[in-house]
């Protein structure tokens, strides 16, 4: 590789448009800014990373989505999951081999920086933005509605319908869902030390009422809750599997502190290939053990039904006290780390110059305190206003996007610098990155027009945003470089 750069200047030497779009960040200089030590602090071991993984995974999918995805597909929403989990697997094998080259806290940002160049990065760090950003309002809403169902099972009272809905399904506003991302924002604005450990209690307190979820309903499982087994045919399974795609989300938040662990290029692929073998297998072995508990049918959607099931199998509502008061702390867990990677995808953005420097500004315990408030505030009002099905579908289609173009920085580095050294290779490639890119393909295709009018509006959005602001201010663009691959 040959790296050029060429003087910002009136004439011949003025890059062209297409150069531009297409000047890349080079891996070295990545890397370099993530070792300067000016910013944020390296505390992070294996455990940690593999906290945020699967906290950042384990919540909304499969604690309120499931009741969702059931109706589409039946009892064939275990094959869903798989579907799902299949796709989100290839990668996370590529998001591996990424992360422990370039341990950028840009994530796949920083990936199609180096690769694609910075137009196809900053196309990625938007989807990005509306998956990390959407999906903390997605679970702020879940998380309402498990408060909501400990209320009803411990006092017999509820909450006001205007403060649990938004003006979209006739409420006013969802009152517990911007409590819960601000409570996040505060605990962020902590320090990260005492977040990651805030976390890690959290995880181990939603693993715990997941087991004893399976451990329970497994009891009750019948043979003919599971026939039809595929009422809706492939096309209900497929669509489940793009909506239940929302519960992989968050495998990829460890790749979002590279620049806070201490050792990312071994520590960063083992805790996301960790993470998503854990949540895989609980997940599996809750949606087994829900649809052969209760017919398919005695689902109903949008609202949670784990906690429900406990109540019909045991016969008492305590087991579904437990379980929904675990759901609460496991879904906060969810809000803070996504929350958390959301600002680190900003942050690195920021630095590049594509967003304003104030997303980039850290405090003395490493904080960007800026990027957290305004960020948190956006997103709480977000997770207020609008119900939690569009939010899941947006949050999917926005993490299929991105995902996919990790899995094309795998081909695109294997062939262009096969110098790099890799402390994770994805194996069987390129057979596997371009299995990635497909059936990341399949499952956006598998989703509604609504969803892709809505997902354009956002691109649109986005390229008025960077043709107007971040093409112009953007750090390579100040210093003329433009990366020419040989």
């Amino acid at each position: 590789m040959v790296e050029q750069k060429t003087p910002a200047r009136v004439g011949a030497g003025v890059p062209t448009l297409g150069r531009r779009l297409s000047r890349r960040k080079p891996v070295e200089k990545l890397v370099a800014e993530t070792e300067s030590g000016h910013g944020l602090h390296r505390t992070m071991g294996f455990w940690q990373l593999s906290m945020i993984g699967i906290g950042a995974t384990l919540g909304t999918g499969i604690f309120v989505v499931l009741g969702e995805a059931v109706p589409i597909a039946g009892p064939a929403v275990i094959l869903s999951f798989v579907l799902a989990g299949v796709t989100a697997l290839f990668s996370a094998l590529a998001y591996a081999e990424m992360a422990g080259m370039i341990p950028a806290s840009g994530s796949a940002y920083s990936y199609s920086y180096a690769t694609m160049g910075e137009f196809m990065a900053w196309v990625c760090g938007w989807c990005l933005m509306l998956t990390y950003g959407v999906s903390v309002a997605a679970v702020g809403v879940g998380w309402g509605q498990y408060i909501d169902e400990l209320l009803q099972l411990t006092t017999g009272l509820s909450m006001p319908a205007a403060l649990l809905a938004g003006p979209l399904e006739g409420g006013l506003i969802n009152l517990p869902a911007a409590i819960v991302v601000l409570l996040s924002m505060f605990a962020l604005l902590v320090g990260v030390r005492e977040s990651t450990r805030a976390n890690a209690v959290m995880v181990v307190v939603k693993v715990a009422v997941l087991v004893m979820f399976v451990a329970i309903a497994v009891t009750a499982v019948q043979d003919g809750n599971f026939a039809p087994f595929m009422p809706m045919g492939m096309a209900g399974v497929s669509a489940a599997g793009a909506t239940l795609f929302f519960s992989y989300i968050g495998f990829d938040s460890a790749s979002t502190a590279s620049e806070e662990a201490k050792n990312p290029q071994r520590d960063l692929p083992r805790a996301i290939m960790f993470s998503m073998i854990v949540v895989t297998a609980i997940y599996c072995l809750v949606a087994f053990s829900a649809v052969g508990a209760i017919n398919w049918t005695g689902f109903v959607e949008g609202r949670t039904s784990l906690a429900g099931i406990l109540t019909v199998v045991t016969g008492t509502p305590i087991w579904a006290v437990i379980f929904a008061a675990g759901a609460v702390l496991a879904l906060a867990s969810v809000v803070l780390v996504v929350l958390y990677s959301q600002t680190r995808i900003l942050y690195a953005m920021s630095r590049d110059g594509l967003i304003p420097k104030a997303f980039s500004k850290v405090d003395a315990k490493g904080t960007p305190r800026a990027n957290t408030v305004i960020t948190s505030v956006l997103i709480a009002l977000l997770a207020a206003l609008v119900p939690l099905g569009p939010l899941a579908d947006a949050t999917a289609i926005g993490t299929l996007f991105a995902f996919a173009l990790v899995n094309v920085a795998v081909l695109v580095l294997r062939r262009n610098r096969p110098d790099l050294e890799r402390a994770f290779r994805m194996p069987g490639a390129p057979v596997t990155p371009v299995l990635g890119v497909l059936t990341c393909a399949y499952l956006m295709f598998s989703m509604s027009l609504s969803v892709w009018i809505a997902f354009g509006v956002w691109l649109a959005l986005g390229l008025a945003v960077y043709f107007g602001y971040s093409m112009r201010r953007s750090e390579l663009e100040r210093e003329g470089a433009v990366e020419v691959v040989a």
